[in-house]
Parts: C-alpha cells; sequence; structure tokens
C-alpha cells in the first residue's frame, strides 16, 4: 500500500481525469523505430539489453523478438519481427488510464508512464493491440518501453539500438523513414521501407510510429 501522500496525489490526479476530455498530442517531431527483418538474427541482445536498463524481473519483456516461420518444402521461410512500444500517433493506452498516468511528450512523440501515478489496474494492457504494457509483478504496477527517453534527452540511442551487433534496428524521425528518406544503421538508401508486416495488428489502430524493411514472405498484400 502507498503512503497516505501516495494516495492524495492519485486521488487527485483521478479526479483532474474525470473532468478533462481527452485531447490527442500532436508532437513538434515524432520519433519511431525502423526494423530489418531479414537480416536480424534472431541474438535478443535488445531484449536483453532492454531488461537490464530497466531493471526487469523475469516475465515482463518491453522488446519482443518473434520468430515468424511458414511455407512447404522447399518454398520454406523464415525470418525475425522485432517489436516493442509504437509510441503511436494515437496510442490507446492512453485514453483508457484512469489516473492519466500515461502521457506522450510535445516534444518527440514518446509515449511514457508515470509510475507514481500508476494503480496496476492493466486497461492499457488490455488496450494496446500490439502487447507493449508489461505488468512488472514484484512492483504492482504497469510499464514499458519509453524510447529510453533518459538516453534520448542526452542525445543518446536507446538501449536496445546500442546493444543490436548486426545493426538492424534503429530510431528516427518516422516521417522520414516511412519516406526513405532517412540513412539508419538498420536500412540503406535504397530499401523500401513498409508500414505493416504480417503478423501484426492493423496500424490503422493507434498509428504505430515503426518501419519495417520486410522479408518477401512478410509482405501484406
Amino acid at each position: 500500500m502507498g503512503t497516505l501522500k501516495d494516495r492524495a496525489k492519485i486521488k487527485a490526479a483521478v479526479i483532474r481525469r474525470k473532468k478533462e476530455t481527452y485531447v490527442p498530442v500532436i508532437p513538434e517531431k515524432q520519433l519511431g523505430f525502423i526494423h530489418h527483418n531479414v537480416d536480424c538474427i534472431g541474438c535478443r541482445a535488445c531484449e536483453i539489453a532492454c531488461k537490464d536498463k530497466n531493471g526487469l524481473p523475469p516475465g515482463p519483456r518491453f522488446r519482443r523478438v518473434q520468430y515468424i516461420e511458414g511455407g512447404t518444402y522447399p518454398e520454406v521461410y523464415a525470418y525475425k519481427l522485432n517489436m516493442s512500444c509504437n509510441h503511436c500517433a494515437e496510442p490507446a493506452c492512453l485514453p483508457v488510464c484512469p489516473t492519466g498516468a500515461i502521457f506522450k511528450r510535445k516534444r518527440d512523440g514518446i509515449v511514457d508512464i508515470d509510475s507514481t501515478l500508476c494503480i496496476g489496474c492493466r486497461r492499457c494492457e488490455a488496450a494496446c493491440p500490439y502487447g507493449a504494457p508489461q505488468f512488472d509483478p514484484i512492483a504492482r504496477i504497469v510499464k514499458k518501453c519509453n524510447l529510453c527517453v533518459d538516453e534520448i534527452d542526452a542525445g543518446r540511442q536507446p538501449y536496445c539500438v546500442m546493444a543490436c551487433m548486426m545493426r538492424v534496428l534503429d530510431v528516427g524521425p518516422i516521417d522520414q523513414i516511412w519516406k526513405n528518406k532517412l540513412v539508419t544503421k538498420a536500412t540503406g538508401p535504397t530499401d523500401k521501407v513498409v508500414r505493416q508486416v504480417k503478423h501484426m495488428a492493423d496500424p490503422e489502430l493507434t498509428k504505430p510510429s515503426i518501419g519495417f524493411i520486410p522479408h518477401s514472405k512478410g509482405k501484406v498484400e
């Protein structure tokens, strides 16, 4: 149980939240991820770096590497799909939070959680179509990727990006990534970036800030 001061702070936030009407934040710049599905080897260094950075116990994973396999011999295929919080333009987690703990930064579009206001109701976890919010069974609150906001503010990159040995994961202004105008470690000047790959929820739900260099079998027709 929290202290009286903590409970009073949460109660005040709930009252304020009920009086407010949710207005989507239009950031000055929207940061997002780019992932190369083909060249990713699935080493999970990004996952481990993320868990280490955030001190996560067994269970929660802010970044998840998924192994996608299919086909029939001899036409078989395999590739990796790497996702975390997508810092969506219209995040489903934000408006359902009863205390206003989840917020979107105006300067760069990062979606973060104020852990002092989170009551662990897990509504955000249920609302997110990408499984980004993760319940911490020890802290009894919900946490998620905040794009290593302290590193971003210091002019550095997120831990997952810095840990990627194949340089298939990167971050940058998402509009430039989608238009193939941003050359990052994960992509070259001629690579074709797509907004959705197979086994991914419809981007129109929340308009996620992520792009992919897709495997030929992972393209959405």
